[in-house]
């Protein structure tokens, strides 16, 4: 028996990135399996609670589309005004304020404790896992890690922030300094 379950085809997530496939261009297969991997990572903590899980993938598809969208370095507020403005214009019926949390609370440092907390911490821990690349664990086992990352391999998705902090940056140390200041929360 597996650790962790990992659903290899999220319908929704892909329907939601579609419309953004160019606009995220070379970066989208990457980009992709980083969102089913928080995506999986997130329902695991979420005990598959299929009453979240619409609106975690949707809020996970959106969690960093600014970078490409607004070309932004602090790109939580326009990932939070984009996948606003879709849920309004396609009438998905999301909680605004869950969609934004979901997305301004994913790189806090620290447990979130605030309206939404179990949806909001669930996610936030697993982008913290998939951001470190599974050095920060937040109770994941390895193995569990070990299997996400096998179903869906990095494709060069920490590689693309490394250029995007560079190129819209102006240099690496300061993309590097841009993006700790504008999306990390304590």
């Amino acid at each position: 028996m597996s650790v962790i379950e990992i659903k290899t085809e999220r319908p929704l997530i892909d329907a939601v990135l579609a419309p953004y496939r160019d606009l995220i261009g070379r970066d989208f297969p990457g980009y992709r399996n980083h969102v089913l991997r928080v995506t999986t990572y997130a329902m695991h903590f979420l005990d598959r609670d299929p009453a979240v899980e619409p609106v975690v993938e949707t809020a996970l598809a959106y969690h960093d589309i600014g970078l490409w969208s607004a070309g932004a370095l602090a790109y939580l507020e326009p990932s939070e005004a984009l996948v606003v403005a879709d849920n309004e214009r396609h009438g998905w019926g999301f909680d605004p304020d869950l969609l934004r949390g979901i997305i301004h609370w994913h790189h806090k440092v620290f447990a979130y404790h605030g309206p939404h907390a179990r949806i909001i911490e669930a996610c936030r821990r697993a982008d913290w896992i998939d951001a470190s690349q599974g050095w920060v664990r937040k109770g994941m086992p390895r193995v569990a890690i070990r299997a996400v990352e096998e179903a869906f391999p990095n494709l060069g998705f920490h590689a693309s922030l490394v250029r995007l902090a560079k190129d819209l940056g102006g240099s690496t140390l300061r993309g590097g300094i841009a993006v700790t200041r504008g999306i990390v929360k304590w």
